[in-house]
């Protein structure tokens, strides 16, 4: 970097539209929109050729096929770290790409920064899914994080959680940057068409979901907690990609179990596009977020700027998203410490759940209000344009 040319920016990660499925790739989306402002920023991106100027994808190796799927992420990520040269600084997000960040670090001796969006100690049930990999993908991440000249955390709670899973990290290098949301692209869409697709009643009480079938997300306690909803209020589920076949075989009959017994429910397992999610959002009486584990939870402000009341487990840096009280409502829960977030009482977390949504279906009034706070929150807390400056005046402190 010269005085004249701009900084130039790297953004590493394995989901970048189209290919976005969670909360990490909606953050790359909007930071990379914003940063763009500021600074020369290029995107490197797992899976098929993208069109956007700036943006390179990688594929798998094809020497690594058939191999461990964290084993294949590392190919991957060293591909990426070859196609930073030239860059004034590396910014990696998960650890699908902290491995291409901490190599790109080490190459070209540049200045790695990484956005801790969730961390593998606290996600043990990934052994499931991943096997052996697992071992991997939590190396991938430990030596990226105790090596990196700067961690961004999404939340005050996720910075505690940094700390505490990777104690020879020095708190000084973990700044709490939050995630944001559009709020021009996230708001009220009064339109029913896509209601009518899904065959959601907009004249009756809704209770919705938006997320992952994993056991971070906590699906199978909302599920639980829906045998005691009123008859009249339907249960939405926008909710795909199963980490495993037992938690989807587990969702799968819960689900079946509430439908021998009481109608709306409405399971949409494909990925739908924003707007659509937008829309029913709109319409949904209650927004809840079970999950056990989540470092913000950038699902739940979506839900808000849309005018919907949230019902929320407090946890992790949830608490600093939803104000209790007045956008919606914490639902207490005692956890293991192992890691997992298991509730050491999954009936009494079930039960504090149905008891904290029943409440707000039984108040309109106060769930209306919710929703109009909820929106006002969003907008002054949250918005991308400060996100991005904030980043970009930790970039420059790391280059100073």
């Amino acid at each position: 970097m010269t005085d004249s040319a701009p900084l130039r920016v790297d953004l590493l990660t394995r989901e970048y539209p189209p290919e976005v499925y969670g909360g990490a790739g909606v953050h790359v989306e909007y930071l990379t929109r914003e940063l763009r402002r500021l600074a020369d920023v290029r995107v490197h991106c797992f899976g098929a050729a993208r069109d956007e100027p700036g943006v390179t994808a990688y594929p798998e190796p094809a020497a690594l096929d058939g191999a461990n799927a964290a084993l294949r992420t590392m190919g991957v990520d060293l591909a990426m770290a070859a196609g930073c040269a030239g860059t004034d600084v590396v910014h990696s997000h998960t650890w699908y790409a902290n491995l291409a960040g901490h190599t790109a670090k080490l190459l070209y001796g540049v200045p790695h920064v990484v956005t801790a969006h969730s961390l593998e100690p606290l996600r043990p049930w990934k052994a499931e899914q991943l096997g052996g990999g697992y071992a991997l993908s939590s190396w991938c991440e430990r030596t990226a994080m105790e090596s990196a000249d700067a961690i961004v955390a999404v939340s005050a709670g996720m910075r505690r959680d940094v700390l505490t899973a990777y104690p020879a990290v020095n708190p000084d290098r973990v700044r709490v940057v939050y995630n944001g949301i559009n709020t021009a692209q996230y708001a009220p869409d009064p339109g029913t068409d896509v209601l009518d697709r899904l065959g959601i009643d907009p004249d009756r009480p809704s209770v919705v979901y938006v997320g992952r079938i994993t056991r971070q997300k906590g699906l199978p306690y909302l599920l639980r907690a829906a045998r005691d909803l009123p008859a009249d209020t339907q249960l939405v589920l926008l909710a795909g990609a199963p980490d495993t076949p037992e938690i989807a075989a587990e969702v799968q009959g819960l689900v079946t179990e509430l439908r021998a017994s009481r109608s709306g429910v409405v399971w949409v397992a494909e990925m739908l596009p924003k707007p659509e999610v937008i829309q029913v959002l709109t319409h949904a009486t209650i927004f809840v977020c079970p999950s056990v584990y989540e470092p913000m939870g950038i699902v739940n402000l979506e839900a808000m700027a849309c005018e919907t009341a949230v019902v929320a487990t407090a946890t992790g840096g949830i608490p600093e998203v939803v104000a209790d009280g007045e956008t919606g409502l914490l639902v207490p829960i005692e956890q293991a410490g192992d890691g997992s977030g298991t509730p050491l009482d999954p009936d009494r977390f079930v039960a504090d759940l149905g008891r904290a949504i029943n409440e707000l279906l039984a108040d309109p009034k106060r769930t209306g209000e919710f929703g109009l706070a909820g929106r006002r929150r969003a907008v002054e807390h949250f918005s991308w344009d400060a996100i991005a400056a904030q980043t970009l005046e930790l970039y420059r402190s790391l280059l100073a």
